[in-house]
């Protein structure tokens, strides 16, 4: 039944039977296999937690146990990121007709979610600490926040190749990144302290690492609540669609164009193209649909023919 499915709707729609999944490596760099990168990402997070969390309680630090926990929630990040990318490489069902791709906007849209609530709360823990200052965070502290600045840039580089293309690989990206900053705060925030003795450096510096986040994540906010919302993405230009279809002989008129995404890097279109002369055959579909995948990376285009100026305007939005 699926299959069937499936097949029927690459004839309709073009989609040269490869396109839904050429865009799951982040286009055309050739494939990255993310199914290695986010688990050695969620690896090498994971022993980190572990690792702060016992030095953490070895030395009673506060500090080393809180980055312990905000650490242990962007594994959290990177799992749904992971869960997502699996989720969106699975085969269309009779119900789920476009597969389960859509997750992957979910997952940018929660990891933008998630690091905007975290960017709070440490905004917040930082405010409280103007008022009452934690102690100095000792050598160990740094050692470790040192560890996680390594551990987290490099996680964020093995996704920076596909963050360009695909949003949900952002939020991985932008989650790792995130990390690294705080750690970087905490090794700045502390050899200050420790040569100034000021108390004040510590909160500052860690309000300054939200603001960059922030700006960091709110694109990824916009995007992915855009893209939830089934807006055209950014990349794509509409009005340049329409003149494209409309320069396309024998197309006199074209309407009833929606433009979506189907995942965060595959798009899908449907449209009306009046054709005065009629039907011009499946050659003209498969060539339209072959131009809006190269010149727009639409992969997947629904057209209807239609002879007469507007037969049925009167059904449609």
């Amino acid at each position: 039944m699926g299959g069937a499915h499936h097949n029927h709707h690459h004839a309709a729609g073009h989609d040269n039977g490869h396109g839904h999944h050429h865009g799951a490596g982040g286009h055309s760099h050739g494939p990255v296999n993310y199914g290695r990168v986010f688990g050695i990402g969620i690896a090498l997070n994971l022993a980190f937690v572990g690792i702060e969390g016992f030095y953490g309680f070895v030395t009673g630090s506060m500090a080393l146990l809180a980055d312990a926990g905000h650490n242990l929630s962007d594994v959290l990040g990177l799992v749904i990121a992971w869960g997502a990318w699996r989720l969106s490489r699975r085969r269309p069902t009779a119900r789920f007709t476009y597969g389960l791709r859509g997750s992957s906007i979910l997952a940018a849209l929660f990891n933008a979610v998630f690091l905007m609530v975290a960017c709070g709360a440490i905004a917040l823990e930082a405010i409280q600490r103007f008022s009452a200052p934690a102690p100095v965070s000792g050598g160990t502290v740094m050692i470790v926040a040192g560890i996680g600045i390594v551990i987290n840039l490099g996680t964020a580089l093995l996704f920076a190749r596909g963050s360009q293309g695909d949003i949900n690989i952002r939020g991985a990206f932008l989650h790792m990144a995130a990390d690294a900053a705080v750690s970087a705060g905490v090794v700045i925030a502390g050899l200050l302290t420790l040569k100034t003795g000021a108390t004040w450096i510590d909160p500052a510096t860690s309000l300054v690492i939200v603001a960059v986040i922030v700006a960091g994540t709110w694109g990824l906010l916009r995007e992915s609540l855009a893209m939830a919302m089934q807006a055209v993405p950014n990349r794509i230009d509409p009005g340049a669609v329409v003149r494209a279809l409309g320069e396309v002989e024998g197309v006199a008129r074209v309407h009833h164009l929606h433009i979506w995404p189907t995942s965060t890097t595959e798009t899908a279109l449907t449209a009306h193209l009046v054709i005065p002369d009629g039907h011009p055959g499946d050659a003209f579909l498969r060539a339209t649909a072959t131009m809006l995948h190269e010149r727009f990376g639409i992969g997947h285009a629904t057209l209807q023919i239609e002879q007469d100026e507007c037969g049925d305007c009167a059904f449609h939005i």
